[in-house]
């Protein structure tokens, strides 16, 4: 019996539809140019003036660095919300190829103003881009899903192939050419993406079109949630309810901690005393909307937490002449105050919103819930990456190699190039010859993009080679991560297909202590750094282990987290759960620069090695407390592992 699908499977590659190496290598673009730009985002920063840099201290490059990060994720439920809506995965993607594009041209003016629209851009493209690449996928292989795992390891590896050679090529162009060679080089690819995509968008038939008003119609009318009744308030809930609400405006006006610790106190027997009164029918199934209420304190939560994350690096660049939170309430500054409001109106929002549904399903979402808290610290720790780790690459790390070491570098890097570089250029021989009678055009602009790049490599291959001196970039570390996951995900793979499969809080935790293990490595490089040094010439050692520990970590979590979301989450709240995970996910990359930008102080009393220590020190807490919490979250998941 056919399906909708199978025209798909008619023309494959490596035995998956066409259509999924031309995702394949749009992705691969895509990757190309953020991972590129990425690695050189906080160098051109912090370099000098003299460098063609902009001379930054380091706090204020990490504190835009974070901002950018985690607006990237938080525009993706814009993206994908106009995607599924308005304009369809098709336009969505080709919208945001052409904002990142344009972000990328801007960046290689290296001006003040293009600069920063280039990372509005980048941002606005990013959010239409990033979710809208798997769903196409999702819907190719619809009708079949014991291949779907297959495609989105195929499609994983054009994400790292092509973060790997946008941080070795635009890195390496960006710290030894000019800056604006490595963002317009980013650019270019992004533009190669976009083209290779528009032209050969008929291989996906259907798939990704504007969606029909009536289907969304008919999809908004099936998305339902359980019917929930509330008892009404008791007069004891009244009274601990009214007495919170005094607390917290005794506080305010009187600065009395006492008050506030017994207003926090009450709200939290007043919310789950009411948590516990919602009963639920779980066999009868209504819409269960926000309601304007709710929106409105969705709305005010979101203003907050967007106000806060913009003004934070506009406040410091501009050294406060721009400053949206300049007030203080009882010697509590506005940024704090900002965040604890949002935060307590996102908390009680969530926890009312879960009230709402049957036991099984407010327990696995709790459970989400929990998740995503470890997520948080994970990405706050692990994107040190571009941040603190490249910092200390390059003005910590002793980066000059000559004699046996250079020749062992360059031979290294040059296999680590090519190698890559050929198999990805046999996948595309490949997909010509599937492809290119029908799209021949799509084939001529993805081959030039090849040319282009393996041209590139060459000449950065060569230059290096007749050096007798060679220094490594400090960009350079970066393409580690790429490299081991290319080389880890399988074994990982096996082990999670195997009768030792661990359960999720223990890959979280052991996710977490590998992340402590890599910041334990780099502390115990940094101990002979003296406090307060801005340089220092540390062995390469370190961030080796570092990005090798963090790239294992990764493996244990980052792969199975959107698994355990779409495991636990019933189909008619997915949409909302997974906003709530790229939430978490945009925190830890706010979170990251806020770490980041804490480095200096620390290090000028304590010293950098101290800061790194703080680090693993969370690691190692959030995943004990993982395993700690093991028997709570097997109950709550009912029986999913």
């Amino acid at each position: 019996m056919s399906n909708s699908t199978d025209s798909f499977f008619e023309s494959k590659v490596l035995g998956h539809p066409a259509g999924l190496f031309v995702l394949f290598f749009t992705e691969m673009w895509e990757r190309f140019s953020y991972y590129g730009m990425r690695a050189l985002l906080v160098l051109f920063f912090t370099a000098s003036i003299a460098d063609s840099g902009w001379g930054w201290p380091r706090e204020w490059a990490l504190a835009i660095f974070g901002t950018y990060t985690s607006l990237v994720y938080l525009s993706t439920m814009i993206g994908g919300y106009m995607a599924d809506n308005k304009i369809g995965y098709r336009w969505a993607v080709v919208i945001g190829a052409l904002l990142m594009t344009l972000g990328h041209g801007c960046m290689a003016l290296e001006t003040q103003f293009f600069i920063y629209l280039g990372l509005t851009l980048l941002v606005f493209g990013s959010g239409f881009f990033k979710p809208n690449m798997t769903s196409i996928i999702s819907e190719m292989y619809k009708d079949r899903p014991e291949k779907k795992d297959g495609a989105y390891t195929i499609f994983y590896m054009g994400v790292n192939a092509g973060a790997f050679l946008g941080i070795l090529l635009c890195g390496y162009l960006g710290e030894k050419v000019g800056w604006s060679w490595g963002f317009g080089v980013a650019g270019i690819f992004m533009l190669f993406g976009l083209l290779q995509f528009w032209l050969a968008q008929g291989i996906f038939g259907d798939v990704g079109k504007v969606p029909d008003p009536n289907s969304i119609a008919k999809q908004e009318t099936a998305n339902l949630s359980v019917v929930t009744q509330v008892k009404p308030y008791e007069s004891w809930q009244k009274a601990v309810g009214a007495l919170a609400l005094v607390g917290a405006v005794v506080w305010l006006f009187l600065g009395m901690n006492i008050a506030l610790t017994l207003a926090g106190i009450l709200a939290l027997v007043f919310f789950f005393s009411r948590f516990s009164m919602f009963t639920a029918e779980e066999d009868e199934e209504v819409r269960n909307p926000f309601t304007m209420p709710q929106k409105v304190i969705a709305g005010i939560a979101a203003a907050l937490g967007l106000i806060w994350i913009i003004n934070d690096p506009a406040s410091k660049i501009s050294e406060g002449q721009f400053n949206l939170l300049d007030f203080s309430i009882n010697g509590v500054d506005g940024t704090g105050i900002t965040i604890l409001v949002a935060l307590t109106m996102f908390i009680f929002l969530l926890i009312y919103r879960l009230a709402m549904y049957d036991r099984i399903t407010r327990d696995r979402m709790i459970a989400v819930s929990f998740f995503a808290f470890v997520t948080i610290f994970f990405w706050a720790i692990f994107e040190q990456a571009p941040g603190s780790l490249t910092i200390f690459a390059n003005d910590y790390t002793e980066r000059m190699l000559d004699g046996t070491a250079a020749s062992v570098y360059k031979v290294v890097n040059s296999l680590m190039t090519l190698i890559p570089l050929g198999i990805i250029s046999w996948v595309l021989y490949k997909l010509f010859r599937q492809t290119f009678a029908k799209y021949s055009l799509s084939n001529i602009f993805l081959a030039l993009s090849f040319v282009i790049v393996w041209g590139i490599a060459i000449w950065m291959l060569r230059e290096e080679y007749f050096k007798d001196a060679t220094e490594v970039p400090a960009s350079w570390f970066g393409v580690l991560n790429s490299l081991f996951i290319i080389t880890f995900a399988p074994l990982f793979s096996k082990w999670w297909e195997s009768k030792y499969n661990p359960n999720a809080n223990t890959k979280y935790a052991i996710g977490m202590f590998l992340l402590g293990l890599g910041m334990a490595c780099v502390a115990i490089g940094a101990r002979d750094i003296e406090p307060g040094a801005k340089t220092a010439a540390v062995s390469m050692i370190w961030l080796v282990l570092v990005y090798l520990f963090h790239t294992l970590g990764e493996l244990c979590t980052s792969p199975v987290s959107l698994s355990y979301v779409s495991k636990l989450v019933p189909g008619r709240m997915i949409a909302f759960m997974f906003g709530i995970w790229y939430l978490a996910v945009a925190i830890g990359m706010k979170l990251a620069g806020v770490f980041g930008e804490s480095s200096e102080a620390i290090a000028a009393e304590h010293g950098l090695s101290y800061f790194f220590w703080i680090l693993t020190a969370i690691s190692v807490g959030v995943g004990v407390l993982s395993m700690v919490l093991y028997p709570v979250i097997r109950k709550l998941m009912h029986g999913v592992r």
